[in-house]
């Protein structure tokens, strides 16, 4: 009898203790409106458990989808739809089903889906682009951004061929990942992005990248934008004007958000473990 209540006694406290935990990831991650974007579903880059935590663990009023959400391209090339990819379909319908306001805005690798402009499939409303006003006034557009590159605007076979060589790196990570989990290493290294960033003509691409959105865009009444399309997070002024890049959920599982202030917060996910070992040690 001793032995049972001891027993009993420690499944409340983790019952209990659970229960604190949850209540308090709650608390800490729920949010006015979260941006996401380059989740290439349906492609080897994705970082689906990654994605899934996050969705998990967030709560917001609003979530941007913005852009490559699906990867058509390598969904044309290969049939590759794990199980994993159709849980966050799920997750994202069943967030709009309970309250959530889901826009989504296609990009280049889900373009297919622009034809479908201000459509709604299941309670996720699609919009080729979008302006979203912060508590604090400040008016933001929401767009993917490939129209502002123009290597994927005038020349698409180049930025088809760039992509093959970006999914070869992004595969060569995927394995390293897989080495550094066997390992015990939480490490968020990203080969494809180390080997970007040493390139001298593609940080000049990104500059004018960004450089390029601004210039078109900052007498166009609004106070920044919020986009996507380069793997790149960035939150910046530029000429006063707020430049705003989400990343992706393929490199560096970063997204946007903005508080119950108004604030925007630039944040790099990682996976919400510390409830579980916590609770080990209960």
């Amino acid at each position: 009898m001793l032995l049972k209540t001891r027993v009993t006694g420690k499944l409340l406290a983790r019952d209990l203790f659970l229960a604190y935990i949850n209540q308090y990831f709650m608390n800490t991650n729920s949010f006015k409106t979260i941006w996401i974007s380059d989740l290439h579903l349906g492609s080897t880059q994705c970082q689906a458990d990654m994605l899934l935590d996050f969705l998990k663990h967030t709560e917001s009023e609003k979530l941007y989808l913005v852009g490559d959400i699906v990867d058509f391209w390598a969904l044309s090339r290969k049939m590759y739809w794990p199980r994993e990819h159709n849980t966050v379909i799920q997750k994202i319908l069943r967030k709009a089903r309970h309250g959530t306001q889901v826009i989504y805005i296609p990009g280049n690798h889900d373009e297919n889906v622009r034809e479908y402009d201000n459509y709604v499939f299941g309670d996720i409303v699609v919009k080729n682009s979008d302006v979203h006003t912060t508590l604090q006034g400040k008016k933001l557009l929401i767009i993917h951004g490939d129209i502002y590159d123009t290597i994927a605007k005038h020349h698409q076979w180049i930025a088809r061929l760039g992509s093959k060589g970006y999914d070869f790196l992004i595969e060569i990570n995927r394995i390293l990942r897989l080495l550094r989990k066997l390992l015990g290493l939480r490490s968020q290294f990203s080969l494809a992005s180390f080997i970007k960033y040493k390139v001298k003509n593609v940080v000049q691409f990104i500059s004018d990248y960004e450089t390029n959105i601004v210039q078109t865009l900052k007498d166009e009444h609004l106070d920044g934008v919020v986009c996507g399309h380069i793997h790149h997070a960035e939150m910046k002024a530029i000429e006063q004007f707020m430049y705003i890049n989400t990343g992706d959920f393929v490199e560096s599982c970063t997204a946007i958000v903005e508080h119950f202030d108004g604030s925007l917060e630039l944040i790099q996910w990682q996976m919400q473990l510390e409830s579980e070992a916590l609770l080990e040690a209960v």
